[in-house]
């Protein structure tokens, strides 16, 4: 059931793969935020960047809060600011990231305690509701395992409401896990 299922990671064309801008000192992050928002002011991707002073706490709260959870779920983060990636696909990312790179991988590449999920973008649910409502792999294969569809039909069933489940990789990812790469800077 699981095994149909697989992470994608989206890359603007400018942008290094893997990377979270988070992770950066902050010094650092502002300065890159700055550069990447001037060098593309009409690039979904970085509107957030043209703003980042409001971006950044909200960011970083809600980092430290799926930390915390994911801590909490028994999760064994290797870094504090998870790498972003979808489970299965989404269209709308890759636009939102300029049509750039998509890097594919088996959700089986990363270690199971290294990994969460929100349904929806986890910024967004925490603004929207004051809440975040993560899963640990464990708990995504429950709920996989009760779908008569599987992994396709689950996630089939929860984009009816939204446009991606988001997936945080609490570690850092080989690039000898990568199972599929297209896109631009290849």
């Amino acid at each position: 059931m699981m095994d149909t299922l697989w992470l994608e990671y989206y890359c603007h064309p400018d942008c290094e793969p893997l990377k979270n801008i988070m992770r950066l000192p902050r010094e650092q992050a502002f300065a890159l935020a700055k550069q990447m928002a001037e060098a593309h002011p009409e690039t979904t991707a970085f509107y957030r960047f043209a703003d980042f002073e409001n971006y950044y706490p909200r960011r970083l709260k809600t980092d430290q809060l799926m930390l915390e959870m994911f801590r909490q779920l028994g999760g064994k983060p290797q870094n504090n600011h998870p790498l972003s990636f979808v489970l299965g696909s989404s269209d709308y990312l890759h636009q939102w990231f300029g049509s750039g790179r998509i890097l594919r991988l088996p959700l089986a590449a990363v270690p199971r305690e290294q990994i969460s999920f929100t349904v929806g973008d986890s910024m967004s649910s925490l603004a929207k509701n004051g809440q975040l409502e993560m899963l640990t792999l464990p708990m995504l294969e429950e709920a996989v395992g009760q779908h008569p569809g599987g992994g396709q039909g689950w996630l089939r069933d929860v984009l009816k409401d939204t446009y991606y489940v988001e997936a945080q990789v609490w570690g850092d990812i080989a690039p000898t896990a990568i199972q599929k790469s297209e896109g631009e800077n290849q």
